[in-house]
């Protein structure tokens, strides 16, 4: 008969790797805010991470529905806005 043996350590545990935070090419400043609160999430105990999220989805919310004047010059221009 075969003896089990557990995982090694090396394979019990996840990975600590994390992807990058996105940051390039994101124009709009309360996006930019926002997302940058992601890189201190990796360092926060797991049972902060709900709200964690959770303000980053409100203040993503947030930041669709703001007005923007400059969105509204860009819908009238050729080639601009929907």
């Amino acid at each position: 008969m075969t003896e089990l043996t557990g995982p090694d350590a090396a394979t019990a545990e996840p990975s600590p790797d994390w992807p990058e935070a996105p940051g390039a090419g994101i124009t709009d400043p309360a996006v930019a805010r926002a997302l940058a609160r992601l890189a201190d999430l990796p360092q926060a105990p797991v049972a902060e991470h709900e709200a964690a999220y959770t303000a980053l989805h409100d203040e993503l919310l947030e930041a669709l529905n703001d007005e923007h004047p400059d969105a509204d010059a860009d819908a009238g221009a050729p080639g601009g806005g929907a």
